[in-house]
């Protein structure tokens, strides 16, 4: 079996840092040419937009708040005039305000829900919009392909974190219920909920020794995930060999969904 995304364009957003950074790369190094989206850091943007190009890839570089339906708009406009067509979007971008519930303020749930459910309907909308108009061409199986970057806590309660809880629960949900209702123009959607993965935005949780031993007692594999594990499993959805699959989340966390506390009798 082989994977061929030569010539095909993904938008990636919230792709300066992170996993949406590994994924970009993941993509343009099968030969996709990237939509490089961020918020507020160029500089590392540039950064990614250029290691694709150093390696014989496309992309160009665009600023957008994906919460905000003018600047996504924009974003997929910019597309259209780069490359003229567009094969993938993976929704990607997210932030964390975490506090204690009762303590949690509404400017902080807002900011969440905002980016992280609000801004996956709007760039699954937008390319679902997209992907109509274009049908079933000489790129893919599919005239289109949306993949949700969710979490485990799609599935996992989170107490201090429950404005980000809350939205990946609503991502869960909003991507089955796009999938229902456009599995009839061929556009796959799906969503990938990692666990526990080598990121900055996580950083006190395994940056010492003593926090590593911590995190590895939630995960049976006994190791942590890496940036490149996520951007594997999304070159695999955003390609042919993923053709039948459309409304799935795929828990890529180590065993962590396991309930690895129940290992030894609960």
């Amino acid at each position: 079996m082989q994977i061929d995304l030569a010539g095909q364009t993904a938008i990636v957003t919230g792709s300066s840092t992170g996993l949406g950074r590994a994924c970009a790369l993941g993509l343009a190094a099968e030969g996709m040419n990237v939509v490089v989206n961020y918020h507020s850091s160029k500089e590392e943007a540039d950064g990614t937009a250029q290691e694709i190009i150093d390696c014989g890839g496309k992309a160009i570089v665009v600023q957008a708040d994906v919460s905000k339906e003018e600047d996504v708009q924009r974003m997929f406009a910019a597309c259209q005039e780069a490359y003229g067509h567009l094969d993938v979007v993976v929704a990607n971008a997210g932030l964390q305000a975490d506090a204690a519930f009762t303590e949690m303020t509404l400017a902080e749930w807002n900011r969440v829900i905002s980016v992280d459910l609000t801004g996956q309907f709007l760039c699954g909308r937008e390319a679902a919009r997209v992907f109509r108009r274009q049908g079933v061409n000489g790129h893919s199986k599919s005239a289109g392909k949306i993949i949700c970057m969710s979490s485990v806590h799609d599935e996992i309660p989170w107490a201090g974190h429950v404005n980000y809880a809350a939205a990946k629960g609503g991502v869960k949900m909003l991507m089955e219920s796009m999938a229902q209702e456009l599995a009839i123009d061929k556009i796959r959607v799906n969503a990938i909920s990692p666990g526990a993965i080598r990121t900055d935005i996580n950083k006190d949780a395994w940056s010492t020794d003593e926090a590593m031993d911590k995190l590895l007692q939630l995960i049976p594999y006994g190791r942590i995930g890496e940036g490149e594990d996520v951007a594997n499993l999304c070159v695999f959805l955003a390609s042919d060999l993923s053709d039948y699959i459309t409304g799935t989340s795929i828990h890529i966390d180590g065993g962590m969904m396991l309930y690895p506390g129940f290992r030894y009798g609960g």
